[in-house]
């Protein structure tokens, strides 16, 4: 009898990755293209299905294609579309779904990006055994996951859970969404760029970052000269977790989780913002939820998240059907 597998795919602004993952949490295989090879729906479409077909048919006397889940920005779980997602113009409203159904008689699952990496964390990372869970992605935005007793919270028309863009500073900066002040705009990889050059002005210019310019200037490198001391880079970080701390205390007074994941590459900072991350937290928790909610690491690797939280998706929809 053929062991049962899924394909788990990520689709981003830049990559489109994907891969073959078994009922283990073991990666099979994986790869990916640029998701702008080609920008036109249908050849793109055609291109996901002949290289996932390819894959397939290397393992297919092993294993059973059991189902195909999808992650992707501005994905809709209730109608399988995925419309107007940042970064990607070309694409308005594609039901992927419908279109892979043509490909593949097998289920299809799809959902914001953010929560496929939730689904990853419960079932294959750090929040296993947890069934009350918030995931943060701290990358060039910030993306968020919310699961409430093992199911994400997706709201009436499938695109609830958008800690990115909670308020946390009234009539603060301006955000690619339209609105002013969201947390997106404060704590992920160009957030922390803003405030470093911002506390660069308040400090009359005086800076090891003064010739460097806002596109050369890395998170990573705010992270490296904070680990060397400078007072600038450690402020920046500070202002950065006080206020993802307020925004999560906030949200965890909602739904109570027992633990919250952070990932992503601002995440890889370590200290530098879990520290003040979790001060903050506990400081705007309300007294009877403090020291009683995990704020933690994801444990996924990171050139494999996005494709385990995509088939993490998929298995957890066949246990609860």
């Amino acid at each position: 009898m053929k062991k049962r597998i899924l394909f788990g795919m990520d689709i981003g602004g830049t990559n489109t990755v994907y891969g073959l993952v078994d009922e283990n949490a073991k990666l099979i295989a994986h790869s990916g293209f640029k998701t702008n090879t080609k920008p036109e729906i249908n050849a793109y479409v055609k291109i996901i299905a002949e290289q996932l077909s390819a894959m397939y048919n290397k393992y297919s006397t092993e294993y059973e294609l059991a189902g195909i889940g999808v992650g992707a920005p501005n994905g809709n779980y209730y109608t399988g579309s995925i419309k107007l997602p940042p970064n990607i113009p070309w694409i308005k409203d594609l039901n992927l779904v419908q279109e892979l159904k043509k490909y593949f008689d097998v289920p299809i699952v799809l959902t914001n990006d953010a929560n496929a990496m939730a689904y990853g964390e419960m079932i294959f990372g750090a929040a296993q055994g947890a069934k009350d869970i918030i995931v943060i992605t701290l990358g060039t935005g910030l993306g968020s996951g919310i699961i409430v007793n093992g199911k994400v919270v997706y709201g009436h028309e499938g695109i609830a859970g958008e800690l990115g863009h909670v308020c946390v500073v009234p009539n603060g900066r301006h955000c690619a969404c339209g609105k002013d002040g969201c947390l997106e705009t404060y704590a992920s990889a160009s957030g922390i760029k803003r405030t470093l050059f911002q506390l660069i002005a308040e400090h009359d210019g005086k800076s090891v970052f003064n010739t460097i310019t806002f596109e050369q200037l890395t998170s990573k490198m705010i992270a490296e000269a904070a680990l060397q001391g400078d007072p600038i880079a450690l402020e920046a970080f500070e202002y950065t977790g006080n206020l993802l701390g307020l925004a999560l205390a906030n949200a965890a007074l909602v739904t109570q989780p027992e633990v919250v994941v952070l990932s992503g590459g601002l995440a890889k900072a370590g200290d530098l913002i879990f520290k003040p991350t979790i001060k903050a937290f506990e400081k705007y928790l309300l007294p009877l939820y403090r020291d009683k909610i995990k704020v933690i690491p994801s444990t996924l690797k990171n050139d494999s998240a996005a494709i385990m939280g995509a088939a993490a998706l998929v298995w957890n929809e066949m246990d609860n059907n």
